[in-house]
């Protein structure tokens, strides 16, 4: 029997122990967003010091602006050293009355449908997540006396507080903290079935916008017709950003945004994502997207425009016959490829601006810009990787897109010079920032088993 067979083993037959560590580590409270709670994430950043300490990593909770964060240092057999990220702050649990079971009191449930899950708030995010990778490293040492690869630990404790001082730390100890790659558990699978790897994520541009026309309100009865009208201009501006299949118009938009590969189209086809399927349950019927793109491109592989929020004149009970004097909204942008946020959010002003009329004006608030992040399809870590997923699932992992963000590839990208790979078993109904938080037992159980094998491969 192979090493490998024998932390696999290891792990099926220490599964009851594990949940028992899991289950300690979810009792504790901790809600970084609350100063309340200031305590309990300390004390879970401490319980996870000392897990670490016990499988002989250099482990220690480290002061950053908010909550601690937990470092280790645990060297292996051979190279490559990785990073693992993860979090072991949680969400807070209002309303409280719509939880089934209270919050912190974890235990085993079943599904209507028969599935086994972890009930308890952080239970999928993030500490399930992270507890996975820490139980594979225990499943080597136990084996092996040792890792398969070096590895240092980053866990932080307010990543649901916005990660506002990990990148400030990430800075402080960049020496400390270099690796050849990084790994972050808190993404999810393809379904139930099918794990998935999340090579790709949509970078943002967040701009307001704000149209004045007249220096104050006015009657409608008297100056309509014959007045600029703020918020007919800025929805004249609105409309035309998108033609009519469905492509944003705004100059060299699609500048750096590449096609996907021949070899990912074709398994994303296979996958069948339709709009009923996708659509269907938020009562919607038909794609808005690009024409000509499938669904699942539209959603992951293309770049976006949305406007988020619009404002403009009487919006109160009853009726007022009133022309604003301003109109205002708020849009993004999700990038992808080599999109420059710098050059989209100069190319959108302008765009905005040859629209206004000569007696109005325009002021425009910058919220936020930043790049896209994706790993190359021949990235030997993701070879690896999708090498040691298919063999513990018996399915190809999907490779995917996230078109939302996770801040700390881009710190490590910037500040490490490092890529990283998003790895996580959480599902599309772990209700994760909601009541009933769940973890799927088999997605804690068989992600453990996938962090072995991951950590096997990395290291050939």
């Amino acid at each position: 029997m192979s090493h490998l067979d024998q932390v696999l083993a290891k792990i099926d037959s220490d599964l009851d122990t594990s949940l028992e560590r899991l289950f300690h580590w979810l009792k504790i409270p901790s809600i970084s967003t609350d100063p309340a709670y200031k305590d309990h994430c300390r004390k879970a950043g401490e319980w996870l010091v000392d897990e670490l300490k016990g499988l002989g990593v250099d482990a220690s909770l480290r002061e950053t602006g908010g909550h601690p964060a937990v470092v280790g240092h645990a060297k292996g057999e051979t190279k490559p050293h990785v990073l693992f990220y993860g979090h072991y702050d949680v969400q807070p649990v209002d309303p409280l009355d719509l939880w089934d079971t209270p919050p912190f009191e974890p235990k085993i449930a079943t599904l209507p449908d028969g599935r086994k899950v972890i009930s308890a708030r952080g239970s999928s995010d993030d500490k399930g997540q992270v507890l996975t990778f820490v139980e594979a490293c225990r499943a080597w040492k136990a084996v092996t006396g040792s890792l398969p690869i070096n590895i240092t630990f980053l866990v932080e404790g307010a990543e649901e507080d916005g990660s506002k001082f990990l990148p400030e730390f990430i800075e402080a100890n960049k020496d400390e903290l270099k690796a050849d790659v990084a790994l972050v558990c808190d993404t999810g699978m393809w379904d139930q079935n099918t794990p998935a790897i999340t090579s790709s994520l949509r970078g943002m541009v967040y701009e307001e916008v704000i149209v004045r026309c007249a220096d104050r309100d006015l009657h409608s009865g008297t100056f309509g017709g014959a007045a600029q009208n703020p918020i007919h201009v800025l929805s004249k501006i609105i409309a035309a950003i998108h033609d009519e299949n469905g492509r944003i118009t705004i100059k060299d938009f699609y500048e750096g945004v590449p096609e996907t590969p021949t070899q990912i189209l074709e398994q994303w086809k296979k996958l069948n994502l339709t709009e009923e399927e996708f659509l269907g349950g938020i009562g919607l019927k038909h794609s808005a997207g690009e024409k000509g793109r499938m669904l699942i491109e539209q959603v992951q592989s293309r770049p976006t425009c949305d406007v988020n929020g619009i404002i403009g004149g009487y919006t109160g009970e009853g009726t007022k016959t009133v022309i604003a004097a301003e109109a205002r909204c708020k849009i993004s942008f999700r990038l992808v490829g080599d999109q420059d946020p710098a050059k989209i959010s100069a190319n959108f002003k302008a765009f905005v601006e040859a629209r206004i009329p000569s007696d109005c004006s325009v002021e425009f608030i910058h919220h936020k810009g930043s790049r896209a992040l994706a790993l190359p399809h021949d990235f030997p870590a993701l070879i690896a990787a999708k090498a040691a997923l298919h063999d513990e699932w018996k399915a190809d992992p999907i490779i995917i897109g996230m078109g939302g963000s996770i801040p700390v590839g881009g710190d490590f990208k910037r500040t490490l010079g490092l890529d990283t790979l998003f790895v996580g078993f959480g599902l599309d109904d772990d209700r994760i920032h909601s009541p009933n938080e769940k973890y799927d037992l088999k997605s804690f159980h068989k992600g453990t088993r996938s962090w072995a094998r991951i950590l096997a491969a990395l290291a050939k």
